[in-house]
């Protein structure tokens, strides 16, 4: 098992590009569908709903209960050893600062509520993986972290 936390970031580093990454999010919304379903559904058994007005606050309720469930999933995994979520785990992918090291759970928190401004505008946020240098979307460039390809461990 690698315990390594700090990666070399340099000409010969190989970064994690969009399509792996598109991957390591699928492998990740599979793992989080159980557990967020669950939650979902017990939130919604102990607070019954009867007009349209108790209805919008359990469901606006829900949402950001499910905000909290992928905060803490992603910015614990990011943060943890592991350097990387489930799926980012499974296709060998860490996330690190800038200087190749592992990111504290404030950063890792930065990055998670960053990605939103990625997808708020179109998308765009993410696809800058495609096209940027070092394979970075707009939230990491935000966080000021990377996403590194590295060995099989």
């Amino acid at each position: 098992m690698n315990t390594q936390t700090h990666y070399e970031i340099n000409e010969a580093t190989r970064f994690g590009g969009f399509w792996i990454r598109v991957g390591a999010s699928f492998i990740d919304m599979v793992v989080l569908l159980i557990p967020v379903l669950l939650i979902s559904f017990l939130f919604r058994a102990v607070t019954p709903a009867t007009d349209e007005m108790e209805i919008a606050v359990v469901e606006l309720m829900g949402a950001i209960l499910n905000i909290i469930v992928y905060w803490i999933y992603f910015a614990a995994l990011h943060s943890s050893s592991w350097q990387a979520s489930v799926g980012k785990k499974v296709v060998n992918l860490k996330v690190v600062d800038k200087n190749g090291n592992r990111i504290s759970f404030g950063r890792a928190t930065g990055r998670y509520f960053a990605s939103f401004i990625s997808a708020l505008i179109l998308g765009i946020g993410y696809m800058m993986v495609g096209w940027t240098k070092r394979k970075q979307g707009l939230h990491d460039m935000m966080a000021g972290t990377l996403v590194i390809k590295i060995e099989n461990t």
